[in-house]
């Protein structure tokens, strides 16, 4: 993905080259960085995991209908 100014909310997809664990998995902007971004993945069998991806290593996939949602987030 080319740099551009991400959203709270918005959905990317992290590149299943980078990772051999959470490659393939939609992460959902919390923090836009100039970097990139950090946000939290749904973990495949339950749970979330807190997640840092620079834009090389992801692309937009679009805007969640809900934002938040992580448990801690909730507090």
């Amino acid at each position: 993905m080319n740099k551009r100014e991400l959203r709270v909310g918005e959905v990317v997809q992290i590149d299943p080259a980078h990772d051999d664990v959470f490659g393939g998995c939609f992460m959902q902007v919390t923090v836009p960085k100039t970097w990139g971004a950090q946000g939290f993945v749904k973990v495949p069998g339950g749970g979330f995991a807190h997640y840092r991806c620079s834009f090389a290593n992801m692309e937009t996939v679009g805007a969640a209908t809900w934002i938040g949602g992580h448990p801690e987030e909730d507090k």
